[in-house]
């Protein structure tokens, strides 16, 4: 698969998981807390995407590598509140478990993109 089409496929993914993101999102407690948690993880895990289709739109190498960095930051920390979101036991474990392995596969994918960025210095 050439780059453009890995930058399509990875464009549908990470939109793909930001809307069924938003779903699972949609469903924490209304309490102050849950709402908390609701607002930053919403932001994290559409930035996802939001922050790749940027990349891939880029004006120059840095601004790409930039961009990637940012993702691969928003990967991370939306990780980082499904986590809590499963210790403090919030949503039953089996509704959030498909949503944190595609959320380590795009971290693992955006860390991977970075590296070799950074490789080609």
């Amino acid at each position: 698969m050439d780059n453009k089409a890995f930058s399509l496929q990875f464009e549908t993914r990470t939109k793909k998981f930001a809307i069924d993101f938003l779903k699972l999102s949609a469903q924490l407690s209304a309490s102050y807390e849950g709402r908390v948690i609701r607002n930053q993880i919403s932001k994290s895990g559409t930035s996802i995407g939001a922050n790749y289709r940027e990349a891939n739109r880029a004006k120059s190498k840095a601004d790409f590598r930039y961009k990637i960095k940012i993702s691969e930051g928003e990967a991370n920390e939306t990780l980082y509140w499904l986590e809590i979101i499963e210790e403090m036991q919030w949503l039953p474990s089996e509704l959030i478990k498909l949503t944190m392995k595609e959320a380590k596969e795009l971290l693992a994918i955006f860390t991977s993109i970075s590296k070799s960025l950074n490789e080609k210095k």
